[in-house]
């Protein structure tokens, strides 16, 4: 099944006006189709707004089972939770009527990803036909302490996305020597397993005590426009930017897949612990596609990472002021913190991609 596409996953009544507001307030830009100028300074944030730590990238699979005996087995992970969950709390805080869900969390070093499956109602399957430029690709990246080993243990059990794993070149000065190879799951997400060399990367990574998957290093999205994303992600949650590189070149094609591929990349990072969020912005092909239509979280497209503020509901209410979506019908109190958290809301940043506020 192949899902519809839409121009723009937000509001565009008011929304928008409101939105155009605070981009030209906090000094975006656009200039059109492949560019854009960088935000040259951080705005104030709300202090409802700020977010302190990445907790847990999650997404929506097929087969739960399936998905937990995959990256136990194949990927190193440990299985450290799993609920099952349902009741008018979760289908307002999730935007689907009717769930039964079962979410299984597994750990990789000091890292969390939830694997999620909606027993009913069932969602869209993932789009057969899905690139690495379309706007809803979103990956998590596995640190190896051994690109060749780990590549030789996965690559049997997946579809490979990259020829093979690739090392960026010399040429990429921020980038050079790290190694990477893309790689789908069984419901055809992507992952990435990614090796740093010394002296590249968070230092933690060269300490492996011997294991040969180590963590999650980040969580890519891809966008349209850097600073519009900036603005979201950095000016109103207050992630700080932790890295940048404009890959381009062979080896980036065979990475991804993309002929001709030329990618801005941004990397930032919350001041607590967990991955960080990575912009992917393609300056070339700009034929990606924006997010499917009405995206649900049951779609198998759907990723979220969930993220801690201190003021959920003011966090909610800034963020839908300035035109950004939300998901939930309203700031959602369950009925007991089987999923870590009692108060919890669901928003979209300017592509869609999905965030879960929660209170820590």
């Amino acid at each position: 099944m192949r899902l519809s596409v839409m121009a723009d996953p937000r509001p565009r009544t008011r929304g928008v006006t409101l939105a155009l507001g605070v981009l030209a307030a906090l000094g975006v830009l656009a200039l059109g189709a492949g560019a854009c100028a960088p935000i040259t300074h951080a705005v104030d944030r709300p202090e409802s707004v700020r977010v302190s730590a990445v907790t847990v990238v999650s997404m929506t699979v097929a087969d739960v089972a399936r998905s937990t005996a995959f990256f136990r087995h194949v990927l190193g992970f440990e299985k450290v939770g799993d609920v099952a969950v349902s009741g008018p709390e979760y289908d307002r805080l999730w935007g689907v009527a009717g769930v039964r869900v079962r979410v299984v969390r597994l750990r990789l070093g000091d890292e969390d990803l939830e694997i999620t499956q909606y027993l009913a109602p069932k969602g869209r399957p993932f789009p057969a036909d899905s690139r690495s430029n379309d706007r809803w690709f979103q990956h998590v990246a596995i640190v190896v302490s051994d690109m060749d080993a780990a590549y030789t243990r996965v690559r049997p059990h997946v579809r490979a996305v990259s020829r093979a794993p690739q090392v960026l070149p010399k040429s990429n000065t921020a980038a050079a020597g790290i190694a990477a190879f893309y790689f789908r799951d069984p419901d055809g997400h992507t992952l990435e397993l990614i090796h740093f060399p010394p002296g590249k990367g968070d230092p933690r990574w060269q300490e492996t005590g011997g294991r040969l998957f180590l963590g999650l290093d980040h969580t890519a999205i891809g966008v349209r426009s850097t600073a519009a994303s900036l603005a979201f992600y950095r000016d109103l949650l207050g992630l700080r930017v932790a890295g940048e590189s404009l890959n381009v070149g062979i080896e980036q094609e065979r990475l991804t897949g993309v002929p001709g591929a030329k990618v801005r990349i941004t990397g930032l990072r919350a001041p607590g612990a967990g991955p960080g969020v990575e912009f992917l912005e393609y300056e070339a092909p700009r034929d990606g596609r924006a997010m499917p239509s009405e995206p649900r979280a049951n779609d198998l497209v759907h990723w979220q990472a969930t993220v801690t503020v201190p003021d959920l509901a003011g966090a909610a209410g800034v963020l839908r002021q300035a035109g950004y979506g939300v998901v939930s019908s309203e700031v959602v109190t369950l009925p007991r913190p089987t999923l870590g958290f009692v108060r919890a809301v669901l928003v979209r940043d300017p592509d869609g991609h999905v965030l879960q506020l929660v209170e820590p």
